[in-house]
């Protein structure tokens, strides 16, 4: 599993354990660096696995992907298409690609459907690192397509949690927002600032249903069509911004700052591909996996 070490990849070595998975190999980056075709081959003969995870992956908000979008779009796609070509020569019966919700159009339908995956390039800020993710799509397809290698390509919005990541130079939205809000009302700050206008919308999966999707998928969907990972929930960046200003208790004022970049307008999946094709549904209501999260982040910090 790449990228076991991590936020989502800690859960899901928790639930592989649950489930009675014998061995679960997870790969450091001090040790194996995925960018290197070396590495990759070394880790295959080393760990010679039966199922890969490929979670690994280098993120960040609006803010780090506008920063590095070169190294954003290398660093992913050197990490995925080199990794899935490499286990299909050796023979791994299985291949579970983690792609991303950056990777769709800019403007698209709302709720996102995955046939309109193509019709149109990604929101500017983080299309280096949804294209890149996007090619591990094509790849699958491919593979499956001439070689009969089984790999799937899930889509999962934001996720949230414990454990998540909260540096600024490189969170997402709720845990930029927590960690201001907690800091705030630790400093007895009259005010917060926000990046954008609040109008655009996001859905967010909290981290513990984001892993039970991803671990029916590898034990029950054999095929390259994407599937999208939601929770079917969408809110506004504003209500979202007061909602975790209210669970942190902090009463001061939002100030919105737009000259930052509000991003994708709106971001919402459609997830009924996931239930018919391997039973995932969300479960965690959003309130209260936000308010674990800000637990969590409060015992951490």
């Amino acid at each position: 599993m790449t990228g076991g070490a991590g936020f989502l990849g800690s859960v899901i070595a928790k639930k592989l354990q649950a489930r009675g998975a014998g061995e679960v190999f997870v790969p450091r980056i001090e040790d194996y660096d995925l960018r290197d075709l070396t590495a990759i081959r070394r880790l295959l003969a080393d760990a010679r696995p039966d199922i890969i995870l490929h979670l690994a992956a280098r993120v960040g908000g609006i803010g780090a992907n506008r920063a590095h979008p070169a190294e954003f779009f290398y660093d992913n796609l050197m990490m995925g298409a080199p990794l899935l070509h490499e286990a299909w020569k050796a023979g791994v019966s299985k291949f579970v690609a983690l792609g991303t919700v950056c990777a769709y159009p800019k403007f698209t339908p709302v709720p996102f459907r995955e046939e309109d995956l193509w019709n149109g390039y990604p929101e500017e800020t983080n299309a280096p690192y949804g294209l890149a993710k996007k090619m591990l799509l094509v790849q699958s397809q491919a593979y499956r397509q001439q070689y009969g290698f089984n790999s799937i390509f899930l889509l999962p919005v934001n996720l949230y949690g414990p454990r998540d990541n909260f540096n600024p130079d490189s969170s997402h939205v709720i845990p930029a927002l927590i960690k201001k809000c907690v800091e705030a009302v630790a400093r007895g700050d009259p005010e917060i600032v926000a990046w954008g206008d609040g109008s655009p919308t996001r859905e967010f999966l909290y981290v513990e249903d984001a892993a039970e999707g991803i671990l029916l998928a590898a034990e029950r969907y054999n095929d390259s069509l994407p599937v999208n990972l939601g929770s079917a929930f969408e809110i506004s960046i504003k209500d979202l911004t007061e909602t975790i200003a209210r669970l942190c208790g902090f009463h001061g004022r939002i100030v919105w700052d737009t000259t930052k970049p509000n991003g994708q307008p709106r971001r919402k999946l459609d997830t009924s591909r996931a239930k018919a094709m391997f039973g995932f549904e969300a479960t965690t209501p959003f309130e209260t996996g936000l308010r674990q999260t800000i637990e969590w982040y409060r015992r951490s910090r």
